[in-house]
Formats: structure tokens, C-alpha cells, sequence
């Protein structure tokens, strides 16, 4: 594995602007600006926990509500992690983690399986209700976990083993997931080609 493992994108809508840069064999660095507060602390957190380098400058009609933005940021993430992937050759492929934050307890497992599907179970009733910040509803982490997902490619397991205070909740789900699939994108040297015995993921 000698190319870089990086991506740029741009996706420009009525409703958002993204420009969005990942490293895959980055080291953690980050410049997030999505003008949503609460959100550029969970990208934040994914790139440093995840290892890898990301850029993001979002605009949007948060005026209105902050789904646009978040939204389309993780739709450009995801459509980012497929190009930097490539043919997923000489990857680990799976990942998985269990990651704390005071009372909270999330649990991720990663799958780079270029099929697309979450389970995503455990935030507590009302969670989803919840404004985060005063501004980022609960309902948008299993959102744009969604728009990962999907435009990634990847199969996520996600699960609220406990947890109390919202904002923990949030942040060990970001994390756990980070952790997982840096595991999952990790190069295995002992790996020959693509780990699948279809030959492709």
C-alpha cells in the first residue's frame, strides 16, 4: 500500500456548502468549521481518536435547523473515506471497540464491507429529543451516523451500553466508531490484496 490514502471533495446545494479533506494515515489533526458547535466537537474527536487527518469547512441553512449541514458534512465524509479507501487492498477490513466516557459506554464494530448498513441501538428514550449544546438535537447522531454509513459503504454496529448525560452519550458513540474503524482501515502487512474471498469489497 504506496498511494495516499487521501481525498478532497466539494458539494455545493441550495441547502449546504462542504469542502472536506481526509488523510486515512494521518495522525489525528484537524481544522473543523461546520457552524454547528456541537458537531465540529464530535469530528473533532472522530479524527483524533480515528488517527486520521480531516479539513471540513461547512456552511448551511442552520437558520433554519441544523440537519442540512450535518447531513450533507456526513455524506461528503463518507463519499471522502470510499475514494481514500480504493480497492481496500492490504487492509485489516474489521474493527471493533469499546470506549467509556464517565457514565457513558458505547460500543462500535466496523466492517469495510462495501455494503452498506447500520444497527444502531441503546440511546436512552427521550435521547433523540435532547438538545446538545442548546442546539444539536439527539436525533442527528444516529443521522449522520446513517449518512456515513451509507455513503461509505461500511457495515456499523453501534450500540448505548450506558449512559446518563446526553453529551457523553454523543461523544462515546463518535469515539467508540473512530475507534473501530481505525482499526478496520488499518494496513495489515500480512494481508495479501483484498481481504475477501470474493476478491473485491
Amino acid at each position: 500500500m504506496t498511494s495516499p490514502r487521501t481525498a478532497e471533495l466539494v458539494r455545493e446545494t441550495s441547502e449546504s456548502s462542504i469542502r472536506l479533506a481526509i488523510d486515512l494515515d494521518g495522525t489525528g489533526r484537524s481544522s473543523i468549521s461546520t457552524t454547528v458547535p456541537f458537531f465540529d466537537h464530535m469530528l473533532t474527536a472522530f479524527a483524533k481518536h480515528a488517527l486520521v487527518d480531516l479539513e471540513v469547512e461547512a456552511t448551511g441553512d442552520t437558520h433554519i435547523d441544523v440537519h442540512h449541514t450535518v447531513e450533507d458534512t456526513g455524506i461528503v465524509l463518507g463519499q471522502a473515506i470510499v475514494r481514500a479507501l480504493g480497492d481496500k487492498s492490504g487492509i485489516a477490513r474489521f474493527g471493533d471497540a469499546l470506549v467509556p466516557l464517565d457514565d457513558a459506554l458505547a460500543q462500535a464494530v466496523v466492517d469495510v464491507s462495501g455494503r452498506p448498513y447500520l444497527v444502531h441501538s441503546g440511546e436512552p428514550a427521550g435521547f433523540e429529543f435532547h438538545l446538545i449544546g442548546g442546539h444539536f438535537t439527539g436525533s442527528m447522531i444516529r443521522h449522520v451516523f446513517e449518512a456515513i454509513t451509507m455513503h461509505a459503504a461500511l457495515t456499523v454496529h453501534l450500540r448505548v451500553l450506558a449512559g446518563r448525560d446526553p453529551h457523553h452519550i454523543a461523544e462515546a458513540e463518535f469515539k467508540a466508531f473512530a475507534r473501530a474503524f481505525r482499526q478496520a482501515v488499518q494496513p495489515d502487512a500480512r494481508v495479501q490484496g483484498v481481504p475477501s474471498t470474493k476478491g473485491a469489497l
